[in-house]
């Protein structure tokens, strides 16, 4: 169950004490450590999510799991969450400090949708064309969707440039649906 105004407030309480601490770049780490621990780990997160185990055991299993990788502040924050009973609302509160933590760094979030993967090479030159059309500091997240066929897609908070073949199809079935080419030639 998501709550976004709960992952938003711990979030936000995580970012105003690591920048207290002149520690935002190290817990910044930390979180997106975290946030591929979620997201490849299915354990991990049935061990998040579970009721039937109790506070203390959880601390110790994720304790075990991130011995030396966390900072100090990242793990008294998981076992506050976890004294709490907030520990299944973990991943949402990683992504809101990735998006506070981006909106104090000037980070924008682009994604890009294609067909097949692509090279770091053509990466790394969208990302230089970006900077260059928009002089602000880009986090490109690329995924590979093969029902767009070819071409890309490119998504920054509700505007779109699709550059998809699957989209010029989409339009030549429209424009043979409505007839316009029957409608020019009378």
């Amino acid at each position: 169950m998501t709550n976004p105004r709960l992952s938003a407030r711990y979030a936000k309480s995580l970012v105003d004490l690591a920048s207290e601490l002149n520690q935002l770049d190290r817990v910044h780490d930390d979180v997106l450590l975290l946030h591929a621990l979620c997201q490849q780990s299915r354990d991990f997160m049935l061990l998040l999510r579970s009721p039937i185990i109790d506070a203390g055991r959880k601390v110790k299993a994720i304790d075990a799991i991130t011995r030396d990788k966390l900072g100090d502040l990242m793990s008294r924050f998981v076992r506050l969450l976890v004294t709490k009973r907030r520990e299944m609302v973990l991943p949402e509160i990683l992504e809101a400090f990735g998006e506070q933590y981006r909106a104090i760094k000037g980070i924008v979030r682009i994604n890009l949708t294609t067909a097949v993967p692509i090279s770091d090479e053509i990466k790394a030159e969208i990302v230089k064309r970006l900077i260059e059309f928009s002089h602000l500091k880009v986090d490109l997240v690329s995924k590979v969707d093969p029902k767009i066929i070819g071409g890309f897609v490119l998504e920054n908070k509700g505007n779109l440039i699709d550059g998809s073949i699957l989209r010029d199809l989409l339009d030549v079935r429209r424009q043979f649906m409505r007839n316009d080419y029957l409608f020019q030639i009378r």
